[in-house]
């Protein structure tokens, strides 16, 4: 079984709103916001979301290298095969957030990550895209959520099954 973790802000946690910024990083293995949708999904490649961190956006830019620091050393003990960093649709800070710590696991520990967000993110997907895989989705409430969940299980897969990152930014991601 590939097992997947899911890293959210506090909105798509639900443990907050936009003016929550200040929740504390934090973990749960019950499923969480896009975690929900996407387990059915992940299911039909025996993959299982096993857990989902979540933490403010403010508590994150309060001090970003503590935080990626901590999520790199919980993820070296849980030894996940892949980390989901997002869906952050259109939420820029969450945006952020999901591009460097997504860096920070791939350059820091063993484990596999990418990020999930909508194009209108160009500033951060110009700045990480040949840095770390980044998978497109809608922006909220935007219409093909389901098939960028099915790209997002796809690049699951491939990740996990040795596919080299070039060819999977060729056929699933931002380029």
């Amino acid at each position: 079984m590939i097992k997947v973790i899911m890293f959210f802000d506090q909105i798509q946690s639900g443990f907050g709103t936009k003016d929550d910024k200040m929740i504390s990083l934090g973990g749960s293995k019950e499923l969480l916001g896009p975690a929900v949708t996407l387990s059915p999904m992940l299911k039909e490649i025996d993959a299982k979301v096993v857990a989902c961190f979540y933490c403010g956006n403010g508590t994150y830019f309060e001090d970003p290298e503590e935080i990626s620091r901590k999520i790199c050393a919980k993820l070296d003990k849980l030894n996940p095969d892949i980390v989901i960093c997002g869906p952050s649709f259109n939420y820029e800070d969450y945006s952020k957030m999901c591009a460097k710590i997504c860096y920070d696991i791939n350059t820091k520990t063993k484990v596999k990550s990418f990020a999930a967000m909508s194009k209108e993110n160009e500033e951060i997907i110009s700045e990480y895209k040949d840095k770390i895989l980044i998978v497109e989705t809608p922006k909220k409430g935007g219409v093909g959520l389901n098939d960028s969940f099915r790209n997002i299980v796809s690049v699951v897969k491939k990740l996990h099954d040795g596919k080299d990152s070039e060819t999977i930014r060729n056929e699933s991601c931002f380029k």
